[in-house]
């Protein structure tokens, strides 16, 4: 079967591709085998220089690429250039930084000396998805690749001309042959590769279902996995927050890429002295968000990237209406071609509900109401995700005290969460394990090897 690019704005398959046959597998395989026993050898200045020419090309290019992310999945025009400005920030912070993260570390033994070293594993496999379809690749390859790995993708399937530019990227800006290569294939095959003796390691950035299957599958050869997997990451509103501030941050946060974000927030959990208050702010803020033509500059929201999840997240909306929940705005499926789905608030939302209990993946905005703050944590952690938390509130001591008490990943306050390269990214519980970015990220695939001497 082909892997079909299709255009979520209008329906249309602008791009078809036949698989990569079996023998076409071993191939690349065997390149980037080969390519690695070079690049391993290479010192970190020679690779932090390709990696900054990396840097060059996404910024060079950065509307060709951009294009690309907004045909495929249907991100806006100008959130798709900022994706590609944060690619190549993430490959001039590792250019920088990799060396440092990774130097031997000497300790204290009864030795004459003792160290710990960091090298290179081999070939890493990653398995990434649609919704940043640059970023997501690019935060995996700029650490693996500096580290002295090597970078084999198997990206989502419906952002095929996405996976084949950022193999392009690497080939523009003069790396190795063979040391990033892009794998098109169907999900059918990703069992077989992690189980192909070239792959050392495995990454995964997808469904908690996924995660499930790629570390099964690991576990049965022993590689090392990183996953990076579902949220449905709390947004809490104390009753002394600035709510102008937190509705603002309500909007941000929860329709960033159109709410197709593993840590964009998802549940809404107010103090029910102030929930009159925010829903009125947010619903008055989401009456403005420009829905249209991703091309379209002015444009703040685009269609979503597919209609079957279109499909799912309205089965969402309505059985959490059929449980009796209250829709303010949104919650249609508009006519004419393409996968839209307005901005929809929901309230007040309660456990049971769909959109409660179940990670939405989409514009959806619930609230849920709580009587104390206890409350609202005690709701917070009434997932079986981890990813991502934020706080609003103008007590920042009682604040972080708070923030000790929320299972996740990251708890930002006072601001929405967002991953950046100097900071770990992560969860826990059925959010994954691993961290990507920072010292911790660069570290994930390496032998930490000690070396005593007496």
């Amino acid at each position: 079967m082909s892997i079909e690019s299709l255009n979520p704005a209008t329906g249309e398959v602008v791009a078809r591709y036949e698989p990569l046959t079996e023998s076409e597998i071993e191939a690349k395989l065997k390149k980037v085998q080969e390519a690695f026993l070079s690049w391993r050898e290479l010192t970190f200045a020679e690779r932090s220089e390709g990696l900054r020419r990396v840097a060059r090309e996404l910024r060079t290019n950065k509307t060709e690429y951009a294009g690309f992310i907004t045909l495929e999945m249907g991100k806006p025009i100008r959130d798709a250039e900022a994706e590609i400005e944060k690619c190549a920030l993430g490959c001039d912070y590792y250019a920088e930084n990799a060396e440092k993260f990774l130097q031997d570390e000497f300790k204290s033994t009864e030795a004459s000396k003792s160290k710990v070293c960091y090298e290179p594993l081999g070939v890493i496999l990653a398995v990434m998805p649609w919704n940043f379809p640059f970023w997501q690749v690019f935060r995996f390859a700029a650490p693996t690749l500096m580290a002295g790995n090597v970078a084999v993708l198997k990206h989502a399937s419906n952002v095929p001309q996405c996976a084949l530019a950022i193999e392009a990227v690497f080939t523009r800006a003069g790396l190795s042959e063979g040391v990033f290569q892009t794998l098109l294939v169907g999900s059918s095959e990703v069992e077989s590769l992690i189980e192909h003796p070239a792959i050392q390691a495995v990454t995964l950035t997808g469904s908690s279902v996924a995660g499930q299957k790629v570390a099964s599958a690991a576990g049965q050869v022993l590689r090392k996995t990183v996953l990076e997997l579902g949220g449905s990451d709390p947004f809490i509103v104390l009753a002394d927050a600035d709510l102008e501030i937190a509705a603002q941050g309500a909007i941000q946060g929860r329709f960033v890429n159109g709410g197709q974000s593993c840590i964009a927030a998802k549940r809404f959990i107010v103090l029910e002295s102030v929930a009159d208050a925010f829903e009125a702010l947010v619903e008055e803020k989401m009456k403005k968000i420009i829905q249209g033509d991703p091309l379209n500059p002015q444009t703040q929201m685009g269609p979503m990237a597919r209609l079957d999840l279109r499909e799912e997240l309205h089965r969402q909306v309505r059985e959490s209406i059929d449980k009796g929940a209250v829709l303010r705005l949104g919650g249609q499926i508009p006519e004419g071609p393409g996968a839209f789905y307005p901005p929809t608030l929901l309230t007040p939302v309660k456990k049971g509900m769909p959109v409660y209990d179940e990670e939405t993946f989409g514009p959806v905005l619930p609230v849920i109401r709580v009587q104390s703050i206890e409350e609202a944590i005690q709701v917070a952690n009434d997932t079986p995700y981890g990813l991502g938390a934020t706080l609003w509130t103008s007590d920042i001591e009682r604040a972080e005290r708070l923030a000790a008490q929320i299972q996740a990943g990251s708890v930002f306050i006072n601001t929405i969460v967002k991953s950046d390269p100097r900071l770990p990214f992560g969860g826990i519980k059925q959010s994954g394990y691993g961290r990507e970015l920072s010292e911790w990220g660069i570290r994930e695939f390496v032998n930490i090897k000690t070396v005593v001497i007496q």
